[in-house]
């Protein structure tokens, strides 16, 4: 166990040494630990190693102290030794902290200051020393005495004095405070005069202001610069408050008017606010614009729209510049900007331009401020010239009955293939491509005689077209015109086209009327009521109608050829169903049939029966019938055509009688004389 030695030596207000015997341990260390009863009673440790002897410094004047010191071998401590205590001595009071100025007039000061610690020895006075305002580093004596409170008289106004304090008890002095400036007030001036501005800026104003002429250079002045902006409201807010004599005040609007005013503060006193500065601030350069837009396009003309740029520097007021360029000058070091517009408005026609041209317009702003940069470049392409008139349109190969096929050709002048000029073009790509456009063309027809409205009946690119649905025999007229990007060129001359005579139309289907079970009338419409009187004789009129018959659609065979518009059909079955079908044939050929139709033959009374006969036994009889041949007689027959409704009943004519029998082809005739004809 590590004994400590029975005091510790050598105590001082700051310092002691303590000192310990390391009793049977070997190659151990010993730890220190230190306890201030006066703050939180416990121990710390202040001292690791293997001496047996160390020295506490930075203790506490006339404080009460515990301390105990502990073996520790292979990082396992052993048992605290005794505690020793031990007082420091007491010592001059700490230093105090700097006087502080509790009120003030023009010729006095009235300072104030806390006491220091007094380090074990109860402060006996204060010393308050000053430099009677000369500013020269030399101090005296103010006061002397136990009061921490002073009050310094017959002083100077407006004028700054230096003061330091020191604390004394029985130890000894204490070092003095450090120094501090306190002033006496000086008279209020009259009134302070109005910032004044020295630069403006389009978001800064930068004021200044002077010093009153009535207080001295001594005294401390603080400066409140206020604000008003009429678009926060009508109150003045502090923007600047220091001893500076001038401030830039910023984040402020471009264009916009601010009012100033100016406040002095000295001690205890303070200004009525001055004047009011009205400041203005200027404007910039307005932004950019974005490149015009093209509104329409002609062949000698443009007109654009713009919109007011984004940044209008501070001012709605302002002048446009539209400059453009010939393209064809592009790269080259004699193009030139040509200035075509100024003024307020936001749009402009651009005349006089040349067909076919591609331009570059260039926008600029301007205001009171300057013009700013200009937009991005605008590439414009005035139209090509419209087509000129058409070759009439001219017949293709063979004149068929219901179409026709059409050629024409464009204009001489359009043959020499346009340049083609767009009006937006991606910034990487040409400006104009100098493709060849492709015209398109419109053929309108109408007939001669029906006195219509033309119609258009083809429109695309091709110089060739085939118009169906046509009339056979029928004279159209047709006429053509051709259009590029700037609209259709005028009408070719018309041209009259006559289809060829075609086979009739369909016939309409005809009628059928049953006149009896072996007959029937057929009768149809003549195609030549439908065919105009001058038609008549081009081949178009029905030199023959043909009439097909039969009982179905394999079946039919022709039963009539001829002029007639009727034809009776005998020889029919009755109870039949039967169809037919018109022809209608002229000199171009024969036209399509008519539709079906289907007519039936009515029933008929049954044909006569050919052969009776008599049989020599019945073949068959019912139970209990007798047959006995010498009174009875037993005839049987084949049953004749039906002619479409069932047999009911057969009348057999015996001599004078009329025996009635059902749907049978059998009887038996009883109570007949023996040996007797019949």
């Amino acid at each position: 166990m590590v004994k400590l030695s029975k005091r510790v030596s050598n105590v001082q207000s700051h310092s002691a040494v303590v000192s310990w015997s390391s009793g049977r341990a070997t190659a151990c260390s010993y730890e220190l630990q230190l306890k201030d009863k006066a703050r939180d009673g416990k121990y710390k440790l202040i001292y690791s190693g293997e001496e047996l002897q160390f020295t506490l410094t930075d203790l506490r004047p006339a404080t009460d102290y515990h301390v105990r010191v502990c073996t520790v071998c292979d990082s396992v401590k052993g048992p605290s030794s005794e505690v020793r205590a031990f007082t420091t001595h007491s010592a001059p009071p700490d230093t105090p902290l700097p006087p502080r100025l509790s009120h003030r007039s023009k010729s006095s000061l009235t300072l104030q200051w806390k006491p220091p610690p007094d380090n074990g020895s109860k402060i006996m006075n204060y010393i308050l020393e000053w430099d009677e305002g000369k500013k020269n580093s030399v101090f005296r004596e103010y006061y002397v005495g136990s009061q921490r409170h002073c009050k310094v008289m017959r002083l100077c106004p407006a004028v700054g004095y230096t003061f330091r304090v020191a604390a004394l008890n029985d130890m000894g002095t204490s070092g003095f405070s450090t120094e501090v400036v306190f002033h006496t007030t000086g008279s209020v001036p009259q009134g302070s005069l109005p910032p004044r501005l020295l630069e403006a800026g389009p978001t800064w104003l930068k004021l200044e202001w002077t010093r009153p002429n009535s207080c001295s250079a001594e005294e401390v002045l603080t400066y409140t610069l206020e604000m008003q902006d009429e678009s926060k409201g009508l109150d003045f807010q502090a923007v600047y408050s220091g001893l500076e004599l001038n401030h830039t005040v910023e984040a402020l609007r471009r264009n916009s008017l601010y009012k100033f005013r100016l406040i002095i503060c000295s001690g205890d006193w303070r200004s009525a606010p001055s004047s009011t500065l009205v400041c203005k601030t200027s404007l910039e350069q307005p932004g950019a614009p974005l490149s015009p837009e093209v509104v329409t396009v002609t062949q000698h003309s443009c007109s654009l729209t713009w919109e007011i740029p984004e940044d209008d520097g501070g001012s709605e007021d302002l002048t446009y510049i539209l400059q453009m360029s010939e393209d064809s000058c592009k790269g080259s070091s004699s193009r030139q900007w040509v200035t075509v517009y100024t003024g307020a408005e936001r749009k402009h026609t651009c005349e006089d331009l040349k067909a076919a041209s591609s331009f570059s317009l260039r926008l600029g702003s301007v205001n009171d401020a300057g013009q700013g940069q200009w937009s991005d470049e605008l590439i414009v392409c005035t139209r090509i010239p419209s087509p000129g008139r058409c070759h009439p349109p001219s017949i293709v190969g063979t004149v068929k009955h219901k179409e026709l096929s059409l050629q024409w050709g464009a204009a001489l002048e359009e043959r020499e293939r346009l340049t083609f000029l767009t009006f937006s073009v991606p910034p990487d790509s040409p400006l104009c491509a100098e493709e060849n456009e492709a015209l398109q063309f419109s053929l309108e027809m109408c007939a001669v005689d029906d006195g219509t409205e033309p119609t258009e009946v083809y429109g695309g690119s091709r110089t060739e077209c085939t118009v169906g649905n046509l009339l056979p025999g029928t004279t159209y007229r047709f006429h053509v015109r051709a259009a590029n990007s700037s609209g259709f060129g005028p009408y070719s001359d018309w041209v009259e086209i006559s289809t060829a005579a075609g086979p009739p139309e369909q016939c309409s289907p005809p009628n059928v009327t049953v006149t009896s079970h072996t007959c029937a009338h057929v009768t149809w419409q003549s195609n030549n009521l439908l065919i105009p009187q001058n038609l008549a004789s081009s081949g178009m009129g029905v030199s023959e109608y043909r009439l097909d018959w039969g009982a179905d659609l394999e079946s039919m065979e022709l039963v009539y050829s001829g002029t007639e518009t009727q034809f009776q059909i005998c020889s029919l079955n009755a109870s039949t169903e039967y169809c037919c079908r018109l022809q209608a044939v002229n000199q171009a050929g024969a036209g399509p049939y008519s539709d079906l139709v289907r007519c039936r033959t009515p029933a008929a009374p049954p044909d006569s029966i050919c052969v009776v006969q008599q049989l020599d036994h019945p073949l068959t009889l019912e139970e209990g019938d007798v047959y006995t041949p010498s009174t009875c007689v037993a005839l049987t027959w084949d049953a004749p055509c039906c002619n479409g409704a069932e047999i009911t009943s057969y009348s057999i004519h015996l001599e004078e009688r009329i025996i009635c029998t059902g749907n049978t082809t059998f009887l038996i005739i009883r109570d007949l004389l023996p040996d007797s004809e019949y």
